[in-house]
């Protein structure tokens, strides 16, 4: 594992820091849970566990293999991961660049969650992966696959996997229904989880070799109780430092990587561990440099960044957890909590217990309705309201609560190369509006699938630096799905969750406009071609 430096102000940076970092290796060997200070003592005290996972969790080997073994017995390939934020990022990362398929369920778009579904539902296994047991997507996921199963004459029981902590809801629920269970490290956060039972279960399932994980990672071990040579020391002094000299938005450039995905893993790690009391570091996905005062581009095995890093993915996982621990100390901010997110979550819950209220839009162009406060005339001058509004130290964060999936249903030619298909795709996508309103600012335009977000970068949305303009995208439901037990179905928890979260978001004076599509494709190639026009 390599991580090295290519630009002289990151090393002045680095340097800057190196003092208050000079006893941090011994210190975080020894597990000691003031290094953070003594407010953060509490929760840090149990939150280090991940640092000897590479170890631990191979206490779950054995009984990993046996249940793979019957899974394969069974012919059930298609394996479904129920789980947000740091209990699916992993995951998906891990199968991504093992190239072996896995379903990821981080949603609540009724759409999205069809398409599950109506795949091979008699040779799924489920993965449900909640680290409090009481995640609000998660549980539905699993009250909607437990009813899909009894109604196909499957019993739940032999298709259903739990991974939580210890004493959690989900554990007992699990242990009444006669689920297979797998309890995590309790004393390791989600987002710090990627080894443990959270990333390695659904991941082997799937057929990946996750032993391999555990060792590309537990070679870094030695390396990370150094004070030099130690690749965890060098990128937390680096991304530490250059937030303190101004450069706090992380650009994340992985494109002749190997690996598969890292930045969005990445992304949640940093934002949710520094995002909070006014600091830390946006990491920015899918973007190009601009070259603007405040960047720091670190590159994942290629050298076009500031910083390089190089190494496997075992060894990636560990270093930046290290690395990102070691940037909260720098900052001065508690790396292993998540103080802004609950405020999301009560707001959603109240949406959801109110009797609906119907708002009258904006603005109305065509498929696309407006709310929030905005003196356009139309949806490109919406947009460039948005754009002016960022200050110039801000960003623009879009966030878009629908099937993530929906690009690939788009219509292609005939016999259509993959340049074509792309093309098409591409057309189709929510996501290309992020790169469409990138190249009209120098600032940094950030992307982020609803609700999926929320457990990522939502907590530096509310928490970090006041300099952020948000854009919600929602979307009419055309068939909903019900979630068994509960008064409310997948679509109405989905626009609860837009609306608890922009309320979170004006509540502490940060602008935010929602853009309704009452079609969701018309609104989609709608939306794309009013950006075209900014």
């Amino acid at each position: 594992m390599d991580v090295t430096y290519r630009e002289e102000g990151v090393a002045e940076a680095a340097s800057s820091v190196a003092a208050r970092l000079a006893d941090a290796p011994a210190r975080l060997a020894a597990g000691e849970a003031a290094l953070w200070g003594a407010a953060a003592e509490p929760e840090a005290a149990v939150r280090l566990g991940w640092l000897t996972l590479p170890r631990t969790s191979r206490e779950l080997l054995p009984e990993l293999d046996k249940l793979v073994e019957r899974v394969r017995a069974e012919g059930l390939d298609h394996v479904v991961l129920a789980g947000m934020g740091g209990s699916s990022l992993a995951p998906e990362v891990i199968c991504n660049t093992a190239d072996v398929p896995l379903t990821v369920l981080d949603t609540t778009d009724p759409q999205q969650v069809r398409r599950a579904l109506d795949d091979r539902l008699d040779r799924t296994v489920v993965v449900v992966a909640s680290k409090s047991g009481s995640t609000v997507e998660t549980d539905s996921h699993r009250r909607i696959y437990e009813e899909a199963f009894r109604s196909a004459g499957i019993d739940p029981s032999d298709r259903i996997v739990v991974v939580t902590d210890p004493g959690s809801p989900l554990e007992q629920a699990a242990i009444e229904a006669g689920y297979t269970i797998f309890l995590a490290d309790p004393e390791v956060g989600g987002r710090y989880s990627a080894l443990s039972a959270f990333g390695l279960v659904p991941s082997a399932l799937a057929g990946a070799e996750v032993s391999e994980l555990l060792d590309e990672a537990e070679e870094m071990l030695p390396l990370l109780r150094l004070t030099e040579g130690n690749p965890g020391l060098a990128l937390g002094a680096a991304l530490g430092g250059a937030a303190l000299a101004g450069r706090d938005k992380l650009i994340l450039e992985d494109q002749l990587s190997e690996i598969n995905g890292l930045p969005d893993w990445i992304e949640q790690l940093v934002a949710e561990s520094t995002g909070k009391d006014g600091k830390g570091i946006l990491p920015v996905v899918a973007a190009e440099p601009t070259g603007a005062r405040d960047e720091l581009v670190v590159a994942i095995e290629s050298d076009d960044g500031d910083v390089r890093v190089d190494g496997s993915l075992g060894a990636q996982f560990l270093v930046w957890e290290y690395a990102t621990a070691l940037t909260g100390l720098v900052l001065g901010v508690n790396p292993f909590d998540q103080p802004d997110v609950a405020g999301a979550k009560d707001n959603t819950a109240r949406v959801l217990e109110q009797a609906p209220v119907a708002a009258e839009p904006a603005l109305v162009d065509g498929p696309v309705e407006v709310y929030g406060e905005t003196h356009a005339k139309d949806l490109s001058g919406v947009l460039t309201e948005l754009l002016h509004a960022v200050p110039r130290d801000g960003y623009l964060a879009v966030m878009a609560y629908l099937d993530r999936l929906a690009a690939f249903d788009a219509p292609v030619p005939k016999d259509a190369d993959f340049e074509q298909m792309t093309e098409a795709w591409t057309a189709a996508d929510a996501q290309t509006l992020r790169a469409l309103l990138a190249v009209r600012t120098e600032r940094p335009v950030t992307f982020g699938w609803g609700p999926r977000f929320l457990h990522s970068t939502g907590q530096y949305h509310k928490g970090g630096p006041a300099n952020g303009v948000f854009l919600q995208i929602t979307g009419a439901v055309t068939a909903d799905v019900q979630v068994p037990g509960k008064p409310y179905t997948l679509g109405e928890l989905q626009l609860a969750q837009a609306l608890g979260d922009q309320r979170a978001l004006t509540e502490r004076g940060r602008p935010a406009i929602r853009l309704h599509l009452t079609d969701r494709v018309a609104g989609i190639a709608h939306l794309l071609a009013a950006a075209q026009e900014v």
